[in-house]
């Protein structure tokens, strides 16, 4: 009964007119930095802060959570249509988003994204608003050791996620944590691998390497064929919204992928990342049905899963921000940052020394995911709109936005440089049958993986079986070690490669 009396309170707080307002403005706002490459939504929460101090607290906090869930929706539309990762956790979508769109099931993709979103984003508040409390002691029960051992069993995952050979997977895997090493050692300060070139000082950032391999690589390999061979759009839009076929495939897909990201999502670290690739090698995991597509050649269930995953986890990821003050990412730390400015101290006492703010925020959550379906069903007509453009009026654009929105994070033209050099890589990795999800994957994970392996070193004073001796930890390299020995079975391995034969 308490919580209903919550919540009816946060509904009160989060429906006035004022409220409504800023849910709509970051809601749209998000929208907007998702769709555009290059642009995240730390960036702009980053340039908008200072825009909060004039806000009431719960307006300023209502605005940016919107903007932070909006970026989710909205970074899926081109990673559908243009092959571009809006956001880190819409890597995954790439892989099939973008064959559906290829083949015309544009409409139907970014439906599927949307309301596997919508579903993941209600029952992650759902969630939230119930078990935030709990659900953080579980966290708690996380040391460096188990963020160690969670990320190795994230690494494992993505050899299985990637297509064809299991050599090319572990490359990718490993040249990505390569790239992750690139900057300044956090325990001594001192440059690695930057080759004296100040700028790779602070390492090479993500956003240049997603652009660079996903965007400009694709456009290199689509030039350096015949126009009538461009691998671009060529069949007609096959209708905008899913059949019922489809429902019934990408139902039980977007149950999974919530599941998934309700729980990793409260994990510190990049939660709603490791989730929408966990969610994807699930569902690779999951026999096909007689006549579905391969994954990796347009299933609705490779968008469908991720995305809700990723909506789950962004929902998930303010319990250990509103019940301990921890943030689990950097939106959640600019979050505190939002908190502080105004003079209220994130952690336990926030439920009950501020109340309204508290329940405010979580109902504010769901009347942003229906602003979201309201605004983003209506605009995949829009977005379709954008494959009948010509592809030598589409690709310089494209070049142009991943341009403005590299520069703008830095504001350092080396970037561009950098995601040339990228584009060119990429095309190698199209031309040798490569897949860029893992590299992704690994480049994000090898610095948090390092730094918790140090952590954890250092604690146990130099002893590795720090990792084998805490049960939780134990465990998910347990868990590691036979998904890598599944894989490499004989018969599995056979099966796999048979899955990934193109048509």
């Amino acid at each position: 009964m308490d919580l209903i009396a919550n919540l009816s309170m946060g509904f009160a707080v989060a429906a006035t007119p004022i409220n409504l307002l800023y849910a709509f403005a970051g809601c749209l706002l998000g929208t907007l930095i998702g769709v555009l490459p290059g642009i995240g939504p730390v960036a702009t929460i980053a340039m908008l802060l200072p825009a909060t101090y004039a806000l009431p607290p719960v307006s300023a906090l209502i605005m940016l959570a919107g903007i932070y869930y909006g970026a989710q929706y909205g970074g899926s539309t081109t990673a559908i249509l243009v092959n571009l990762p809006g956001e880190a956790s819409s890597v995954v979508t790439v892989i099939d988003g973008h064959q559906m769109a290829r083949k015309g099931r544009a409409g139907p993709a970014l439906a599927a994204a949307g309301l596997g979103s919508f579903f993941a984003g209600s029952v992650g508040t759902l969630i939230l608003a119930a078990f935030a409390a709990p659900l953080t002691e579980v966290a708690f029960k996380f040391g460096p050791a188990e963020y160690f051992s969670l990320m190795v069993l994230g690494l494992i995952g993505a050899v299985v996620l990637a297509s064809g050979s299991l050599i090319k997977a572990v490359a990718m895997i490993v040249l990505g944590l390569l790239l992750g090493l690139v900057g300044t050692d956090v325990n001594s300060g001192v440059a690695r691998f930057a080759f004296d070139i100040p700028e790779l000082s602070d390492g090479i950032g993500f956003i240049v390497i997603a652009m660079g391999v996903f965007g400009y690589g694709e456009i290199i390999a689509n030039l350096s064929v015949k126009e009538e061979h461009r691998e671009v759009f060529t069949g007609k839009v096959k209708g905008l919204m899913p059949t019922r076929e489809d429902f019934k495939r990408l139902v039980p897909a977007v149950l999974r992928g919530t599941s998934i990201g309700s729980v990793l999502g409260i994990l510190p670290g990049g939660g709603a990342l490791l989730a929408a690739f966990a969610a994807y090698s699930i569902e690779k995991k999951t026999r096909l049905q007689p006549g579905e597509v391969p994954f990796g050649q347009g299933n609705i269930r490779g968008v469908a899963a991720p995305e809700s995953a990723n909506n789950a986890g962004a929902q998930t990821s303010f319990i250990p921000l509103l019940t301990l003050g921890i943030p689990p990412n950097a939106v959640m730390a600019l979050m505190v940052g939002a908190m502080t400015i105004h003079n209220i101290q994130p952690g336990p006492q926030v439920m009950t020394s501020n109340p309204e703010l508290f329940w405010g925020l979580i109902a504010s959550m769901w009347i942003g995911n229906a602003m979201l379906v309201v605004l983003n069903l209506p605009l995949i007509g829009i977005w379709i709109k954008l494959l009948t453009v010509p592809y030598r009026w589409l690709f310089p654009a494209i070049v142009l936005f991943c341009a403005i929105g590299v520069y703008s994070t830095n504001n350092n033209t080396f970037d561009i440089w950098m995601v040339g050099l990228f584009g060119v890589i990429g095309y190698v990795f199209i031309k040798l049958g490569m897949e860029p999800a893992p590299l992704l994957l690994g480049f994000i994970l090898g610095p948090m993986m390092e730094e918790n392996l140090r952590r954890a070193l250092l604690l146990s004073r130099g002893n590795w079986s720090v990792l084998v001796t805490r049960p939780l930890s134990a465990g998910l390299l347990i868990a590691a070690a036979i998904l890598l020995l599944v894989v490499l079975l004989p018969s599995i391995k056979r099966q796999r490669e048979e899955a990934f034969v193109e048509e």
